[in-house]
Parts: structure tokens; C-alpha cells; sequence
């Protein structure tokens, strides 16, 4: 008994003076997604970009499927949310870390004046908690801020969606935790276009989305336009 007592004595030293804590930990940290996986479709903008610059000063809109599906409709982001402009940049399948890692490349080489962002809703399916979800996005604000201190970042809350009701609770866990953030900054907007997308029993409306019960059809991002636009257009038309 006394040699495993010194043996485990010995296992706490050795963790602690490798800088891993006072205990070893059997279970090895969850690994993300390589953000590298979206390579060839930011090299793709870029490619656009060169063939046509982009407005400069303007609103970039970016994140996951929810937001590529939006700018390939028609009529599509771009004239939902005029007369402001806005530079469409969403990659689907991306999570938050991912929209960190390509910051440089898809909002501030643009060096717009605000951002929108919609990301979250494939991390917490992934298994992403919700600390972390809200973790990473106070990382990316300080990334955007570090460009221009005085950039408006526009956050719009994790949807509902029928394919993903196992899993939104932790997603309105995530959007509280981000709420709470932007609330304590002037420069930041969370944007509820959640609850208008739950039916009275608290379930998403199904009516919103497209047969895959994940991604919205034109309705629901009619329901996005009537919630975004007018606090976009409060906070940005002055500066059209």
C-alpha cells in the first residue's frame, strides 16, 4: 500500500512540474476540426476579390452554411439588407474556431466598419460546450478590435432548427452566455432571430426550413431580414 501511495505521489509531482497540473487526466482533450479543411473556398474569394474588389468600408457578413445558403439565393443577402452594402463571406460547415482562424483572410482584409456574424450552430452539434462557443468568440472580438477599435460586431443568435432539438438546449446556453458578453460592450449586438423561429410549445417551425429540417428556405430567411435589417439599418446607414 505504501508503494502506491508513493508511486501516485510520485505521477502528481511529475504532472505538476510539466506544467499539466496537479493531476494527470486519463481522458485526452477533444480535438477540433482542422480549419484547413476550408482552404480551397476562402482561396476562392480571394480569387474573386482580385477579378473585383469589394467595396471597402463596408458590412462583411459571414459564417456558417446559413449564411452561404443566403448569399446564393435570389433575392439573397445582398439585397435583403440594402441599401447597406455588405460583403456576403459565409463558408458552410464552419464553427467559430474556424471563423477565428480565417479572420485575416475573410473579414479584416476587407477592413470593413461591421461584421455579422452567424456561428455556433455547427460547434454545438459537434459537441462544442457552450463556454467555449462563447469563449472563442470573445477571442475573434479581440482579434477584430485589436484592427479597428471602433468595428460594430453584429452577432446573430444560434437558430433552432428541427434536425438539431437534442442539441438546443446547450445552443441557447451558448447564445445566453453570448448575450451576456455583448451586453457589457457598447460596440457589440446580439441579434435574436431565434425565438421568432420557436412556435408557442417552444418547438422551431418547421415551416421555415427545407426538407433537410436544417437549413432555412426563403421564408425563414424572410423572418432573418425582418429581424436583422432594421437594427443593421439603425446602427449603419449613417455611414453608407
Amino acid at each position: 500500500m505504501r508503494m502506491r501511495l508513493v508511486w501516485w505521489g510520485f505521477l502528481g509531482w511529475l504532472a505538476g512540474s510539466a506544467g499539466y497540473g496537479i493531476l494527470l487526466r486519463a481522458d485526452e482533450p477533444r480535438k477540433l476540426p482542422n480549419p484547413t479543411r476550408f482552404e480551397s473556398q476562402i482561396a476562392a474569394f480571394e480569387r474573386e476579390d482580385r477579378k473585383e474588389a469589394p467595396p471597402a468600408r463596408a458590412i462583411v457578413v459571414t459564417g456558417s452554411s446559413s449564411i452561404r445558403l443566403w448569399q446564393q439565393q435570389t433575392p439573397g443577402v445582398v439585397d435583403d439588407l440594402a441599401p447597406l452594402t455588405v460583403i456576403p463571406r459565409g463558408f458552410g460547415g464552419s464553427t467559430m474556431h474556424d471563423l477565428l482562424y480565417y479572420a485575416d483572410r475573410v473579414i479584416l482584409g476587407y477592413r470593413p466598419r461591421a461584421v455579422v456574424i452567424y456561428e455556433g450552430d455547427n460547434d454545438t452539434a459537434m459537441g462544442i460546450s457552450p463556454e467555449e462557443v462563447r469563449d472563442t468568440f470573445v477571442q475573434l472580438v479581440r482579434k477584430l478590435h485589436g484592427q479597428n477599435d471602433r468595428m460594430r460586431i453584429y452577432f446573430l443568435a444560434i437558430k433552432p432548427s428541427p434536425k438539431r432539438v437534442d442539441v438546443w438546449p446547450k445552443a441557447k446556453k451558448a447564445n445566453r452566455l453570448i448575450r451576456d458578453f455583448c451586453e457589457k460592450d457598447r460596440r457589440l449586438f446580439f441579434i435574436d432571430v431565434a425565438s421568432p423561429m420557436l412556435d408557442e410549445s417552444g418547438k422551431p417551425k418547421s415551416e421555415l426550413f427545407l426538407s433537410d429540417r436544417l437549413h432555412m428556405n426563403r421564408k425563414g430567411y424572410e423572418l432573418w431580414k425582418k429581424v436583422i435589417r432594421p437594427v443593421l439599418l439603425k446602427h449603419e446607414r449613417d455611414y453608407e
